[in-house]
């Protein structure tokens, strides 16, 4: 296939009903399950094809993992720490219970 200038396929989809624009965000925070992505300063393309909009985000993200409030609860309560101290082992054991209480607890 024969290389095409960006005008040509810009004037082809838009024929084949195909429209694409950009989108600015400062950052975009997917949560899903027990992990938070966050893309800071993502590009994001907005792709519509009959009426559908389909979102592409290009970037880097960073990962977090969310702490659920009951394993902080259970954390705190096991070692006699502060629901603050339970919240930041967990953080530190990437959510693992067992290793904040061994690791509050020594």
């Amino acid at each position: 296939m024969l290389p095409m200038d960006p005008r040509q396929l810009k004037k082809m989809m838009k024929k084949m009903g195909i429209n694409i624009t950009e989108m600015k965000a400062d950052r975009v925070i997917i949560e899903s399950g027990d992990k938070r992505y966050i893309f800071n300063e993502p590009e994001i393309s907005i792709m519509e094809v009959k009426g559908q909009k389909t979102y592409q985000i290009t970037g880097e993200p960073e990962i977090e993992i969310m702490i659920n409030e009951e394993d902080v609860q259970l954390v705190a309560m096991k070692t006699g720490k502060s629901m603050e101290e339970a919240r930041e082992a967990l953080r530190k054991a990437k959510g693992d219970i067992a290793e904040a209480i061994l690791s509050l607890s020594s």
